[in-house]
């Protein structure tokens, strides 16, 4: 009878303690995330140091039935920046850091700003609208999905302005001048004498150094890291605006398999990350400015009036952009502008009205 007993009783143990790892046993999910630029660049940052752990957060504190394995590719280990849609669409890594301002021909609706300059140089505002815009949008979600994509946190960054060898009084000073100014952003000289040349931030202080250019359009966060107000000494706040750059996004598929509370958990670090990356681009400006003012660089404003000039003397950039995209195009049109006179903006062009 004692044995009986006995042996009863390391069953009940035995089976309180199955019960237990039962319980609390975890599901591990392995997440490869990544970008094409190091975790120090202002696109980046905040995936390391804000989505990973927040949603690591969020899991623990649901009950830690969940835990993410990450594994990570940062610095363009896996892909440079020409592939960042195609590394996260085709599953080479699970999310990353995708720039639509490199996929115009396969992402047009998302370059709206890259059209549509002179409207706001409010960058934390511009996450807060396309946070919104991606993911209620019909237009945006549609194209989002077509590339087996789903936008998490929304990338920007901080006002245009001129870096150059020379001060920018008046619109004069810019004829025949050659401007670095990539992509998109090449029709923002479009009729003020000054011609566009392509090329990139790592490229722009060879480029000015050399004679290439005189100058470059960009932003601090990005021109005090790669040095160039060391040969472009002479800051014009032109007040281009801020722009929007693109998204951290996952894999659409991947995304859809996993379970329920992941999925809400990267949506809601998504949106922290948005508000990080926001708050970090504000500090990186400011004290990228700070240390080039230190460092020699001359800072100016060009005139409102000649401002004015420029703004005003622009072609219709965004009707080419209209006629590729559409009705699609004339909806996000619509739907940015209305976003950003709802927030108390008011564009120096109205490029919608001009656009219906």
């Amino acid at each position: 009878m004692k044995r009986i007993k006995t042996v009863l009783a390391c069953a009940v143990v035995l089976s309180a303690t199955f019960a237990s790892v039962n319980v609390n046993a975890q599901q591990k999910i392995t997440v490869n995330i990544g970008s094409s630029h190091p975790t120090t660049n202002i696109w980046a940052f905040a995936m390391k140091g804000v989505f990973q752990p927040t949603v690591d957060r969020i899991l623990k504190e649901g009950g830690a039935k969940y835990e993410i394995n990450w594994r990570e590719s940062y610095g363009g280990t896996l892909y440079k920046f020409t592939d960042t849609r195609a590394a996260v669409r085709d599953g080479i890594v699970d999310i990353g850091m995708v720039g639509t301002v490199w996929e115009n021909s396969a992402m047009p609706l998302q370059n709206v700003t890259y059209f549509t300059p002179f409207a706001t140089t409010n960058h934390e505002m511009l996450i807060e609208i396309f946070d919104k815009l991606n993911t209620t949008l019909p237009a945006l979600q549609k194209s989002w999905a077509d590339q087996n994509l789903v936008p998490l946190s929304s990338l920007i960054t901080d006002s245009y302005d001129v870096y150059a060898t020379f001060p920018i009084k008046t619109m004069a000073d810019l004829q025949n001048k050659k401007i670095n100014a990539p992509g998109t952003s090449a029709n923002w000289l479009r009729d003020t004498g000054a011609t566009p040349v392509d090329g990139a931030l790592t490229t722009y202080y060879t480029n000015i150094q050399t004679g290439v250019t005189q100058g470059a359009l960009s932003f601090a966060s990005g021109i005090g890291p790669a040095r160039v107000n060391e040969v472009a000494k002479n800051l014009t706040l032109v007040d281009i605006g801020a722009m929007y750059f693109g998204s951290v996004a996952a894999n659409k598929k991947f995304f859809d398999k996993l379970p329920k509370p992941v999925q809400e958990a990267m949506v809601l670090a998504g949106k922290a990350t948005s508000k990080a990356h926001g708050e970090h681009v504000t500090v990186t400006s400011k004290a990228a400015l700070e240390k080039m003012k230190a460092d020699g660089l001359t800072v100016t404003s060009l005139p409102q009036e000649e401002k004015m000039k420029w703004v005003n003397g622009l072609p219709n950039l965004v009707g080419p952009w209209i006629e590729a995209t559409g009705d699609n195009g004339k909806i996000v049109l619509k739907a940015y502008f209305e976003e950003l006179r709802s927030r108390g903006v008011t564009p120096l062009r109205n490029w919608d009205q001009e656009n219906k």
